[in-house]
């Protein structure tokens, strides 16, 4: 329906005002984050000030200790204590600092734990008899915990700098982009009327012949939206092969869509066909990963192994601890190596589908992972119906493993239930311990990839095993929620669905 000449006036004023608006609105987002970025760069400056404040501290708190033992004056203990202070307090500072950033927030609280590892230091030679040897030897007690706190201290620095200068360009933008924001949505406003003035004109001429040109491609345009209607049927229904033959002009919109579904599935065809040569790709690095990689791994802990045998009478106790350490490291990266095999061929095996009874798999997953000394329990009512067995039985496996490897009670009491109850178009299955249960705050971040809320070092903490189950759990449509509260005595309730297939008796 044609609009009347004041309201094409009216609608092109209204579209001006929309675009001043708008372009307002602009002005004050560059406004509001100029301010922010304003504050960014503050942040950053004290945050540097606050390391060089930290450094001269360190430095002059080692000046007074070395001080008093080359020359036996007690005033240099002074300036120690005013100073051992100070790095203390500078550490925290800096530690609240930079908490808004987990980067800088964890080089913050190693270079807290550094700093009273050195006043600590500082605090023994401190009691020593001044003399020179005394001296020297806090000099050189110094120099491997120095290089480490530099080290982190110069990172911490070096990211700090990096973020200023980003925060000072993006700072820049901002403040050249709200005056021309406004230049800007002064002049598109002139723009605008001045062409809907021309458009009106124009339409006026051409109204009557739009009226016939649109009776006569009615019916064409029905035609081709057919063709296109047949192409999507069979695209939904994987013949990416298919193509239209658009019997219309060259350069309408309607063949330029056509020409555009053309290009989709020869993009289609093209993707599946990279698809299939990406799983070739990613079989391939499983076996690189599997031998290539595993291989040198294997050398090194020989190579461990050999030196503790053959050199172990001239091995001190510190390089039996860093050969330890060095062990511990490589089971690591064989552990995280295996798990990431495991995540990506977690969702690739063919799925077979097939009568699967739970309470009968969950007891000979237990045979494998649940050590006799835990108790077992399967609630009454555990289904048996069609799904994939051996994506049901590794989820299963992690989430039992898991249960034995962070329970933490005394032997024999540790106990595992195992219940479900039917929601419709799936069950949901709820695997309860009695473990020392785990914080809110860290309900989400233990299905990502890499996150275990034990210690990095520890070599069977890989994080992955909750990464794999939720990537089944995903691929079924399903999902996984974990109930728990630390110090309730109630451990962790992990709680998934699993989509039904056809009942079996």
């Amino acid at each position: 329906m044609a609009l009347p000449l004041n309201t094409k006036i009216l609608l092109g004023f209204a579209i001006a005002l929309s675009v001043l608006m708008a372009t307002s609105i602009t002005s004050y987002v560059a406004i509001q984050q100029l301010s922010r970025y304003t504050r960014l760069v503050e942040h950053s400056y004290q945050v540097l000030r606050q390391t060089g404040d930290l450094r001269i501290s360190i430095r002059d708190a080692q000046s007074g200790v070395r001080s008093y033992l080359l020359l036996a004056d007690t005033t240099y203990l002074t300036n120690y204590r005013r100073n051992a202070a100070l790095m203390q307090a500078e550490a925290r500072a800096l530690h609240t600092l930079v908490a808004d950033d987990a980067a800088q927030h964890a080089r913050a609280d190693s270079l807290r734990r550094l700093v009273a590892q050195q006043l600590r230091e500082l605090a023994t030679f401190r009691q020593f008899a001044p003399t020179p040897p005394a001296a020297q030897s806090l000099q050189l007690s110094e120099q491997g915990p120095l290089r480490v706190l530099k080290g982190v201290m110069t990172r911490l620095r070096s990211y700090e700098e990096a973020l200023l200068q980003k925060r000072n360009r993006q700072q820049s933008l901002f403040q050249k982009l709200a005056p021309s924001a406004i230049i800007v949505s002064a002049v598109l406003a002139v723009i605008i009327v001045l062409w809907l003035f021309r458009k009106i004109v124009g339409e006026l001429r051409a109204n009557d012949e739009l009226r016939q040109q649109l009776t006569r491609t009615n019916l064409d345009t029905a035609q081709r939206i057919r063709a296109m209607e047949h192409l999507t049927r069979q695209v939904v229904q994987g013949d990416y092969k298919v193509k239209i033959t658009d019997p219309g002009e060259q350069h309408d919109r309607l063949a330029s869509l056509a020409t555009l579904l053309n290009q989709m599935t020869q993009a289609l065809d093209t993707a599946f066909g990279a698809l299939e040569n990406r799983n070739k790709e990613l079989d391939q690095f499983a076996y690189v990963a599997s031998h290539d990689l595993k291989a040198p791994l294997r050398g090194l802990s020989t190579i461990v192994q050999w030196i503790e045998e053959e050199l172990a009478a001239e091995l001190s106790p510190q390089l039996r601890t860093y050969l330890g350490q060095m062990k511990g490291r490589l089971a690591r990266l064989d552990d995280l190596i295996n798990g990431l095999l495991a995540y990506a061929r977690a969702s690739r095996t063919e799925r077979q589908l097939g009568p699967v009874d739970t309470a009968q798999l969950v007891r000979e997953v237990a045979e494998l992972v649940v050590p006799p000394t835990f108790t077992l329990t399967l609630a009454p009512g555990l289904p048996t119906f069609v799904a994939d067995r051996l994506g049901l039985q590794q989820v299963f496996t992690n989430l039992l493993s898991n249960a034995v490897k962070y329970y933490a009670g005394p032997a024999g009491q540790g106990r595992i239930e195992v219940s479900a109850q039917d929601l419709d178009s799936h069950y949901e299955f709820q695997v309860q311990d009695n473990g020392p249960g785990i914080a809110p705050e860290h309900h989400q971040k233990i299905f990502l990839l890499f996150q275990t809320l034990r210690d990095r070092h520890t070599a069977e903490s890989t994080g992955i095993g909750l990464s794999i189950v939720k990537k089944l759990i995903d691929d079924q449509q399903g999902s996984i929620r974990v109930e728990s509260a630390p110090g309730q005595g109630q451990g962790a309730a992990f709680i998934f669905t699993w989509p039904k297939g056809v009942a079996a008796g």
